[in-house]
């Protein structure tokens, strides 16, 4: 016998069963924004992620080849931790994080937006009110640490303005 006869084999059909569900979650991760997704039926489990995307910086390198090359070890020896950016915008509350004013609207900000201090960059909804969280500065908007309906802690980095 061989090792595909030894295998366990899916029932006539299952295959373009689960490619249809697979096809079919993974569109909802693109239209809703999710970086994962997860449904259980009938005993069949199917779990569908995707990497979140870094968004990439060049910065122009000093005279000195040395130096460069300390530069770039020291930012690949680990990531920086987000609360302790200057540009970090943090939750003045708990509550649950909406990007956009409404479920099917625009968001507010994303990645590579400009805003100016003051502008609403995201809604903290607490206690059945909507709160909205203004731009504490103008810049760019590098990163956007959370999801759309996310729980959120006081203090946790939400974004990063630039």
């Amino acid at each position: 016998m061989t090792a595909d006869q030894d295998a366990p084999q899916p029932a006539p059909g299952l295959d373009a069963v689960n490619e249809q569900i697979v096809r079919t979650l993974a569109r909802l991760l693109g239209e809703t924004g999710l970086t994962e997704i997860e449904i259980e039926r009938a005993g069949l489990r199917v779990r569908v992620a995707r990497q979140a995307i870094a968004v990439a910086t060049t910065v122009a390198a000093p005279a000195a080849g040395a130096a460069a090359v300390a530069g770039v070890y020291a930012v690949a020896d680990g990531p920086m931790d987000p609360s302790k950016h200057p540009g970090v915008v943090t939750s003045p509350m708990v509550g649950s994080v909406y990007l956009a004013p409404e479920p099917e609207a625009r968001p507010f900000v994303e990645v590579g937006t400009v805003v100016k201090a003051g502008e609403t960059v995201l809604i903290i909804e607490a206690m059945k009110t909507m709160n909205q969280i203004p731009a504490p500065k103008s810049g760019t908007v590098t990163q956007i640490l959370v999801e759309d309906g996310q729980p959120v802690e006081f203090g946790e980095p939400l974004m990063i303005i630039e």
